[in-house]
Order: structure tokens, then sequence, then C-alpha cells
């Protein structure tokens, strides 16, 4: 196994992001679903520069992004974006394309749940019909119920993943199956051979390390199920706000560049923007968690 981090929780240049994590001996990076961002030759150029490898990108489900819309106007633009950033991860030279489904943040349906997964299941086929075509792979992520109403659990997105097709996979998170499953070893074993992608942050969603997850069993677990990819870091840590913060030189007071899009995922999130000493030190304390595992 090989460790990737994140781009998109903090506002900050690719470059600025290679820089740190080639440094603490990150080999993949999972880039942010934001194709618009990016001059393809040129994040190429600085990936080769720094020696880091695309390992994949996470859709940022916001706004009006929902494969389970009620307009099929606004579907259709939904499955455009995740080819999208399916193309993005195809000329970066990526494999894999973790999917939520639905609205991040939207936790009330708009339709009955045989329409809802039908839609999800024709949505996600027309972007596996690409995928398949380009060698990468989708990982259907569950995410907490406080964030969506569909999906929430490893065996809904292994019985969606089943339902879209045989290379279907999931991508599981540890922060997200603390909250939903009754048990994540019995998870992990049973989403099996279609687990594409594994996403890490501790249950409070620190860095690995800074809460009480056994990332010994974890990676144990990972092991006897001979997943051999790549454990994705992907924090997003709650602010303090209160003379009681442990890390007082955690937030940000003048971001630049953060986009509408992250600043209204992270602060749907209990976080802000964070400085670079803070963000830093999670990522540090990632790798230093679990190099020794892997």
């Amino acid at each position: 196994m090989e460790l990737a981090i994140h781009n998109w929780m903090r506002a900050e240049s690719l470059e600025h992001t290679l820089n740190r994590i080639k440094k603490l001996d990150y080999t993949h990076i999972e880039i942010q679903g934001a194709p618009e961002s990016y001059d393809i030759k040129k994040a190429q150029l600085l990936l080769d520069l720094y020696g880091i490898k695309c390992w994949g990108s996470v859709t940022l489900m916001l706004e009006q992004r929902n494969l389970l819309a009620k307009d099929p106007a606004q579907r259709k633009m939904s499955v455009q974006y995740v080819k999208d950033v399916a193309k993005m991860v195809y000329e970066l030279g990526g494999k894999v394309i973790s999917l939520v489904p639905a609205t991040v943040g939207k936790i009330v349906p708009d339709a009955k749940p045989d329409e809802e997964w039908e839609w999800a299941v024709k949505g996600i086929q027309e972007i596996y019909k690409y995928t398949e075509d380009h060698g990468l792979q989708i990982g259907i992520e569950p995410i907490n119920r406080f964030e969506t109403y569909f999906i929430n659990r490893g065996e809904q997105a292994l019985a969606l993943a089943e339902a879209v097709g045989p290379n279907c996979g999931v991508c599981l998170d540890t922060f997200h199956m603390n909250l939903e499953e009754v048990n994540m070893y019995e998870t992990i074993k049973k989403v099996g051979k279609r687990l594409v992608n594994f996403h890490v942050a501790d249950n409070n969603r620190m860095a690995p390390g800074m809460g009480h997850l056994n990332w010994s069993k974890i990676i144990s677990t990972l092991k006897e199920i001979e997943y051999d990819k790549v454990l994705s870091v992907e924090f997003c840590a709650p602010l303090d706000r209160t003379p009681a913060n442990p890390f007082p030189n955690s937030i940000e007071a003048n971001p630049e560049g953060l986009t509408a899009e992250q600043k209204k995922f992270l602060e749907d999130h209990g976080s802000s923007a964070i400085t670079d000493e803070f963000y830093t030190m999670l990522t540090k304390k990632s790798i230093d968690t679990l190099k020794t595992l892997i």
C-alpha cells in the first residue's frame, strides 16, 4: 500500500501541496474534483517535477450536482460533471474516481426510493461506460447520514456497485464507517475485491492517530482482503473557536483563494480555512501514523 492525500481542504496552489507532500514522503495525490481549475499540461508538469502520481479524484457533489435529482436536466448536468472529473483523472494518469451519488448536505429526498435507485444506477452506468473505456474505476463512497440520506453504509454502496457493473467498485472512509457501520472490519471484508479506494481520517476527522480508531487493526484487515492499492488521507479538521483550543495557530485569519465550494464544504463540516502550519502538522501526523503499519 502507498499513501495519497487530497488537495481540496485548503486554499493553496497545486505546487504548494506537492512541495509539502514530497518532503513528507507521500507518493500520490487525490486531486480536487474541479477540472475547470486545472491546466492539464501544467498540472502534469508539476506532478512530474515533484515525482508525485495522480491517484484519482473525489467528486465534489455540491450545489446542484446530484445524480438523484428529480429534474432530468440536473441529473444530466451531474453525470457530465463526473465524466469531466474522470477525463481529468485519465489525462493525469490516475486510476480511480471516488463518487458520492447525491448532493453532500442534502438530507431530504425528492422522490421515491425506487425512482432514486433507478436514476442512480442509470447515471452511474453512463459514467461507467466512460471509465471502462479509459481504464478507470469508480469507487462509490458511503458518507454519513448527516451529509446524505443516500448510501451511508458499505453494504449499500456494494449493492449499487453490483447493479452498475462488474468492475464498479466501492470507496470506504474510516470517518464515515465509524459513524455508520456496526463493525467496520466486517464491512471491509464484505466489500472485499470491490474495494478500489480507501479514505483515512480518525473518528474526529482529524489526522489518523489523533482519535481513537484502531489503525493497526484497520490496516491488518485491509491486508487480509489483499487490498494493495492506496490509502488516501482525507482529514477535515474541526476547528475550536473557544479558549479550550489545543491548536491556537490553526485558524487562518485572512484566507486567500478559497473557492465558494471549498468555503461552503468547510463551514458545513464545522471547519474553516486553516493555517499552513496546522495543515502541515496534520499531513505529517497522518503519514507518521500509517507508514509503520503498511
